[in-house]
């Protein structure tokens, strides 16, 4: 038996020789199993984690007052939290030192299992409750007002159905796109229309694609098919831009007549999970239907606009379908939707907002988004790069950081080799990106996140204050850590684990943070552990190959340069997830260095002339 509770089972009576295992042991289990000749049987015992977030919202459920939080500053953006839980809450959050992580609090479904990742930036907060946002003063109205704000919405003309009519909702499992399906069957059963709806849900997995198929029509004898074939739904309700712009979505559509509704936020596929550097063309993906709809299509950030006006990811699918019924797109009468929003009996006020807030985008999103502006701005990640920084100014801001790190030879060994590196580049070449590379890499294999830094990390202001960002009351908080005396050895599966520590630990790492001066001295007891010497000797290395690099350099070779010079950024993480991502660099290292060597130096073109 194996189980994310044991201790339901300390009283039950098993068979003779039925173990019960946790979790985290069920890789072990599985290989001792495959050795049994005989017939054996593993029951795994957990609820599905999306079903008991639905359960809890609807009070059925225990609901532990507990949620985990990312330490930014700390998180290497390595993704093992990811490959720990293959959990699509756990999201990118683009900062200027890279791609770290973040928790999305309103998609969390209190599993847990991100926290196993090998990483000390987990924190989990025990008590107080998520920080609701509060509006600020709105404008009365937008620079080019269609409507004033709280004005009264005009309804939308909606002609009686005569036929068959087809919306298709496009999105992804766990944010509630069955229940937008539901709503409008039952919308449409209340206006005393015949309705049908087909969920495809695909694989059991929290956001994968979901498709939910609604027709109805006046008469009972117009449905056939409950799923919408290809050219015949009259509006797409795209809730995830993905799935929507994805064939099977964007072929049901009827070119001629029909329309769109799509949230245009990036949310993160599973392919995030297991690869952190993932990325997708936003923009292709628009296009294709400004290209095919033009100005039947509606392309909005409702998720970010969902969540910071009504406070919570998870309206943005109301939102959409409220801008998709005040565009006529929806022809079902507003008291029945508003009637079934009630019928469902989960956060009414909040669905029956949003979806205000959606009618009030396809009258004036300009309106709306000076509304947005003026309130506290949302906490809902951006899946997009932000404007990528200078040159000067990625060279200032690893000196302000090198300078807080703590060691003062550090900015100007950093300074050294960045201007001989922009130096020599700039007479072989008129860009600037082997510069930029070296600059932040180097800054990475120089600023280490060793015990000392972590510390200091954890007692800086900016911690407390995101924690304030996203909490509030009383709440303590719980440290997950690996290394020195809290690294444990899992006894049935032998791999390196974290340990539990109590709020108690901010003391220690003020004391820690406060000595870091010892960082490299005799005393540092820190120093000679397996990971500061792969450190070490990954920082000596980078060195020799920048000095290699621009000795070699020509205009022809450039590119190849900055592949090289960039190979720091791909070894991420701590202890053994830092150890595993630098064995697969250094296989990188030496393929590169095999092209440089067989035509891209100087030396080895002359050398091939020759012959």
């Amino acid at each position: 038996m194996v189980t994310d509770e044991p201790q339901k089972y300390q009283d039950v009576g098993l068979p003779i020789g039925v173990k019960v295992h946790h979790r985290n042991e069920l890789d072990a289990v599985q290989k001792a199993f495959r050795e049994y000749t005989d017939v054996s049987v593993i029951l795994y015992d957990q609820p599905c984690a999306t079903e008991r977030r639905r359960l809890r919202k609807r009070g059925n459920w225990e609901d532990p007052n507990k949620r985990s939080f990312i330490n930014a500053a700390v998180c290497e953006g390595c993704g093992d939290c990811g490959v720990a839980s293959n959990c699509m809450s756990i999201e990118p959050l683009e900062t200027e030192l890279g791609r770290k992580r973040q928790i999305n609090q309103g998609t969390c479904n209190k599993d847990f299992s991100c926290v196993e990742g090998f990483c000390p930036s987990f924190v989990t907060v025990e008590g107080g409750q998520l920080k609701k946002d509060k509006p600020r003063a709105a404008p009365a109205k937008s620079a080019s007002p269609k409507t004033e704000w709280r004005s009264e919405l005009p309804l939308p003309a909606i002609a009686p159905l005569t036929q068959v009519h087809s919306v298709l909702i496009a999105g992804i499992g766990g944010t509630g796109v069955v229940t937008i399906g539901q709503t409008l069957a039952v919308a449409a059963h209340i206006d005393g229309y015949f309705s049908s709806n087909l969920d495809v849900t695909g694989l059991a997995q929290k956001y994968g694609a979901v498709h939910s198929h609604v027709r109805w029509s006046p008469r009972s004898d117009m449905l056939h098919a409950t799923r919408i074939a290809e050219g015949e739904a009259r509006s797409l309700i795209g809730c995830d831009l993905i799935v929507a712009a994805s064939d099977e979505s964007v072929g049901t559509i009827d070119i001629a007549a029909g329309g769109a509704v799509v949230c245009t936020d990036i949310i993160p596929t599973a392919e995030f999970a297991r690869n952190p550097d993932w990325a997708i063309n936003r923009d292709a993906l628009i296009a294709q239907f400004r290209e095919q709809l033009g100005d039947r299509a509606l392309l909005l950030e409702g998720q970010r606009l969902a969540t910071t006006l009504v406070g919570d990811p998870l309206a943005a699918n109301m939102f959409m379908l409220g801008a998709a019924w005040q565009l006529g797109q929806i022809p079902l009468s507003l008291s029945a939707i508003e009637q079934a929003i009630e019928l469902n009996g989960v956060a009414i006020a909040m669905n029956k907002e949003a979806f205000t807030w959606g009618r009030r985008a396809a009258i004036d999103l300009a309106l709306v988004e000076d509304v947005a502006k003026a309130r506290k701005p949302s906490k809902i990640l951006q899946f997009a790069p932000q404007n990528r920084l200078t040159v000067d100014q990625i060279i200032e801001h690893r000196v302000g950081h090198l300078q807080a790190y703590g060691v003062k030879t550090l900015e100007s060994r950093y300074l050294n080799l960045v201007k001989r590196v922009r130096g020599i580049e700039a007479s072989v070449s008129t860009a600037t990106q082997l510069t930029a590379a070296v600059a932040h890499n180097y800054h990475r294999l120089l600023a280490v996140k060793d015990e000392w830094e972590v510390a200091r990390l954890y007692t800086h202001p900016d911690f407390r204050a995101a924690l304030a960002d996203q909490f509030e009351g009383n709440f303590r908080l719980k440290f997950h850590l690996g290394s020195g005396p809290f690294a444990r050895r899992n006894k049935a599966t032998g791999a390196l684990e974290k340990s539990e520590v109590g709020s108690w630990m901010m003391l220690v790492f003020k004391l820690i943070a406060s000595a870091r001066g010892l960082r490299g001295t005799w005393l540092d007891p820190f120093r000679w552990n397996a990971e500061r010497e792969l450190e070490r000797t990954l920082l000596q290395q980078y060195e020799r190959d920048v000095d290699r690099l621009l000795t070699e350099l020509s205009s022809g070779n450039v590119q190849l340069a900055v592949r090289i010079a960039q190979l720091p950024e791909t070894i991420r993480g701590y202890g053994h997830v830092k150890e595993r991502h630098a064995k697969h660099a250094a296989e990188q290292r030496r393929q590169l260095w095999e092209q440089w060597a067989n035509g891209a130096s100087p030396k080895s073109r002359a050398t091939q002339l020759a012959v």
